[in-house]
């Protein structure tokens, strides 16, 4: 493979990028660092019916923050500038002059209605309107026309299209890096617009002449532009360049079966579609970054959707999936997204950063507590419960009750508890002195103590007790454990908490 790869990620700013979308960014990006080419970022705004403000700033944003930046482009510069499509129209309108004189392309007249009524017309009789070779003769278009009458109609300022002139008859053979060979019969393919009526000029022209001007060497897409390779594969030819090599990426689905993944469907799905949060008629829909997942976590989870690297491992850092990288091994079909291995992901990316855990922990015990804790101490504490946890900020829940006493008690249990509350404080103050009479308050000497207690349902009940007053809940890790790192004298005022609020609720 050439060391000139050159692959450009080319959204348009219509909105956040989802899974889909970040993912193409991805395989790019992967590629071209594998071979050492450079990763260009362009931004198709072509549309700007459908323009969403903040949307590239927000593209940027979520490059940086999954830590695959372009090598050009957008905010990084280059020498192809400029990168937003809005302001390359001079270079698209000499480009289609090229094809008008070629006599690969014309203009077309018609109107938005008069094509509806063409489309209404054909429908009544059972057809489908297509505007291709078939119809375009019997149409408003400078292929029905002389020079004269085409000068007549432009110097009358009358609103047009330039269409691509498909010839019929072709068996168009083309190949995909994925799919392989793909032939596509002429005959079915439309004249499609290559420019607006208001003189933009449409994705198909612009991306193709944008892609032969800066070089590019792969086209890395969605499989939802699969349908316009053939046109893409003709403009080329029509240009006299040489064509980039294509793979078209498989779609990510629901795992509910209900299709691909949509930014329609954000605010109504049960799991994170986009990367980070986005704003939506003032509704905040959160991304994976304020969720908590590490980027690289994600970004993990996301190449091996689509991918695969052989083999059965699943854990790889950046660097690796460069090294690791093939778009020969992406798969054709759809891939179903499941949330739980988002969740494993993560997972597994939290028990290798346990010191951000630890810096994270530390920020939350100086802001609730004014006691000093020794690092043996946290670290003690992350390791008993990390493995209850599958992102960092749900480390405070799981291990608070190691420095601060629990504020509120299990609604449920505690009122199961004023049902008999004499019997129960009584057994909480005797328990109470006994725990004094233990000279090393340790895990062993604890569990000893409970074996005083000779009905395994009494025993049960009193564990019970204790871990509701350690706690707050009938949550956490071994009460032994948390009896001994708190020690004596905390255990019992613990246990004299809760007494006095069970006196309180009586």
């Amino acid at each position: 493979m050439s060391h000139f790869v050159r692959v450009r990620f080319a959204p348009s700013p219509t909105g956040p990028l989802h899974l889909g979308g970040i993912r193409t960014a991805l395989y790019n990006y992967l590629f071209a660092k594998k071979y050492g080419g450079t990763f260009v970022l362009r931004i198709e705004d072509t549309d700007q019916k459908r323009f969403v403000p903040n949307s590239e700033s927000y593209i940027i944003k979520t490059l940086k923050w999954c830590h695959i930046e372009p090598d050009e482009g957008v905010g990084y510069g280059g020498p192809y500038y400029p990168y937003h499509q809005s302001k390359r129209l001079n270079i698209y309108r000499y480009y289609i002059n090229k094809l008008l004189e070629k006599g690969d392309a014309y203009y077309a007249f018609e109107t938005d209605e008069d094509l509806d009524r063409k489309r209404k017309e054909y429908k009544e009789i059972g057809l489908t309107f297509s505007y291709n070779y078939e119809n375009r003769n019997k149409l408003d278009n400078s292929l029905n026309m002389t020079n004269k009458q085409l000068k007549k109609k432009l110097g009358a300022c009358s609103s047009y299209v330039i269409r691509f002139k498909i010839n019929p008859g072709e068996k168009l053979k083309m190949h995909d890096i994925i799919r392989g060979c793909i032939t596509v019969d002429t005959d079915h393919l439309d004249d499609k617009i290559l420019l607006k009526s208001y003189g933009g000029a449409t994705y198909h022209l612009a991306s193709t002449v944008d892609d032969h001007l800066m070089k590019i060497t792969h086209v890395i897409r969605g499989e939802e532009w699969l349908s316009s390779l053939a046109l893409h594969s003709l403009l080329y030819r029509s240009f006299g360049w040489e064509s980039p090599n294509f793979a078209h990426l498989p779609l990510i689905l629901r795992k509910d079966g209900k299709g691909k993944i949509s930014k329609r469907d954000a605010d109504m799905l049960d799991f994170p579609i986009y990367p980070m949060q986005w704003m939506n008629n003032n509704t905040i829909i959160p991304g994976y970054k304020e969720l908590g997942y590490f980027p690289d976590a994600f970004v993990n989870m996301l190449a091996l959707l689509g991918w695969n690297p052989g083999g059965e491992r699943e854990i790889f850092s950046l660097q690796e999936l460069i090294k690791s990288f093939s778009l020969k091994r992406i798969r054709k079909s759809g891939v179903f997204f499941d949330i739980k291995k988002v969740y494993w992901f993560n997972k597994r990316y939290l028990i290798k950063k346990k010191e951000e855990v630890f810096s994270f922990l530390c920020k939350k015990v100086q802001k609730n507590t004014i006691s000093k804790y020794k690092t043996d101490y946290f670290w003690k504490v992350i390791n008993l419960t990390i493995n209850r946890i599958h992102f960092i900020h749900e480390i405070w829940e799981h291990s608070f009750y190691f420095f601060i006493r629990p504020s509120f008690y299990d609604p449920y249990f505690f009122n199961k508890i004023k049902n008999n509350h004499e019997k129960i404080i009584l057994k909480l103050n005797d328990a109470k002195s006994s725990l004094y009479k233990i000279n090393k308050f340790i895990s062993v000497n604890l569990k000893l103590f409970f074996q005083n207690y000779k009905e395994n349902k009494c025993r049960i009940k009193m564990m019970q007790l204790f871990r509701l007053s350690l706690v707050g809940s009938l949550k956490g890790v071994d009460i032994f454990i948390i009896f001994e790192m708190i020690g004596k004298e905390e255990s019992i005022q613990r246990l004299d908490n809760l007494i006095n609020k069970i006196k309180e609720k009586i």
